[in-house]
């Protein structure tokens, strides 16, 4: 405090950290599979998708962290409030069943990474990422600084890899300049179009949403504006990162595999390929960067569940029981799976499905409260933004429920 009884201005760097928690389920294992395919497939004709689905990323986080701030309370504490009934239990279970679905995305990422990189059957990789729960709790021991800077720096492996993979494909600058902020009419081939949309449909996932509201409120003591305003500095620093490793992704497969007339829809078989094409060092960033994309998602998926229910329930949860039951309820069904021959994308496109039914009960939610002034006071949309995010949610809902019966259909 200072001598006038006010809270002491903390510098600016002081509220980095909240949205690099969130950035990483951007650039999820995944986000990686569809950037893959999108690069290998249609070249860099999909790239303008990436830098488009990041914009609306930026969007709805910079949302749920004005949630947080402007009142105290996260995503899952105003449902809880808001819908004390029935339906509000409701909402908890999906919310719920959201984290095991996000869980089991990402763990399979690192299992496949443990299995690359290491010859580790599938099954005894999916067992061994269990072990990076009692790392998170061990980290929390020394507070949420600590946590925030673990991920941080396996954000930094991320961009590393992928800075190697850049450096070794060599894709054109003007190619990816004109690309990036252009459409394409890679948009008006049916496949191409599928596949923008599934960049699209699968930008915005409930747990990020819940564990960005929640996690700002460890910055809150000054003026409530100003601490928005820096905290949007770490939304658009971080996100701005995540699409940059998105973007790169997409570059690396349509300079290698593209232009190699090879369609790349699976993580080993990337892996595998840019061995012969790039040599030894690019296969192994490869591998290195998904293990450590698969080991901080899962980190930041297991506090997103425990931010859902401690919030819906009103109760402190027992981290270590939480994390595990949660890693459980996705690792016994999907070791199953394995073991009868389904393949780790089957397994995520899976998780995606369950993400697409429980997407329109989070987002329309926090675009309603943030616009609420009753709830939000001064710091209520305005207009503009109101009319934006409403957009952005029904065309992000739009995209889901046609991919979704898209899927079912195929």
């Amino acid at each position: 405090m200072t001598g006038l009884g006010l809270p002491k201005r903390r510098p600016w760097w002081w509220y980095l950290g909240p949205a690099f928690l969130v950035s990483v389920g951007y650039m999820d294992p995944g986000n990686w599979a569809t950037s893959l395919e999108a690069g290998s497939r249609y070249g860099y004709g999909l790239l303008f998708v990436v830098t488009l689905s990041s914009a609306m990323a930026m969007l709805f986080q910079a949302l749920a962290a004005k949630l947080g701030v402007a009142t105290g309370l996260d995503l899952a504490e105003h449902l809880r409030a808001r819908y004390p009934g029935s339906f509000g239990r409701f909402l908890f279970l999906t919310a719920f069943l959201a984290m095991v679905a996000t869980d089991l995305a990402e763990f399979m990422g690192m299992a496949v990474a443990l299995n690359l990189l290491l010859g580790l059957p599938l099954v005894l990789a999916a067992w061994l990422t269990v072990l990076d729960v009692f790392l998170l709790l061990y980290l929390e021991r020394f507070g949420v600084r600590a946590v925030e800077g673990a991920i941080v720096a396996l954000v930094g492996v991320v961009g590393l890899a992928y800075m190697v993979e850049l450096y070794l494909a060599h894709p054109p600058l003007t190619a990816l300049l004109r690309h990036a902020f252009l459409p394409d009419s890679t948009l008006l081939d049916p496949g191409g179009l599928y596949v923008a949309l599934g960049i699209l449909g699968a930008t915005v996932m409930p747990h990020n949403l819940f564990l960005h509201s929640a996690q700002v409120k460890t910055r809150l003591g000054e003026e409530r504006k100003r601490v928005y305003r820096l905290l949007l500095v770490d939304t658009a620093l971080a996100l701005t990162g995540a699409w940059l490793v998105n973007a790169a992704i997409l570059v690396v497969a349509a300079a290698v595999f593209h232009e190699r007339g090879l369609a790349i829809a699976d993580l080993a078989e990337a892996y595998r390929t840019l061995a012969p094409l790039l040599g030894p060092l690019a296969a192994l960033a490869f591998g290195v960067g998904l293990l450590a994309s698969g080991l901080s998602s899962t980190a930041t998926g297991t506090l997103a569940a425990q931010v859902v229910v401690e919030g819906f329930l009103r109760a402190r949860a027992r981290p270590a029981r939480l994390r595990l039951v949660t890693r459980l309820l996705a690792v016994l069904p999907a070791t199953l799976a394995l073991t009868f021959g389904a393949s780790p994308m089957a397994l995520i496109v899976l998780s995606q499905v369950v993400l697409s039914f429980q997407l329109p009960f989070t987002l329309f939610p926090l675009v309603r409260l943030t616009e609420d002034p009753g709830v939000m006071g001064p710091m209520a949309n305005p207009p503009a933004v109101r009319l934006l995010a409403w957009a952005a949610a029904l065309l992000v809902l739009a995209l889901n429920l046609f991919l979704l019966f898209r899927g079912l259909g195929g």
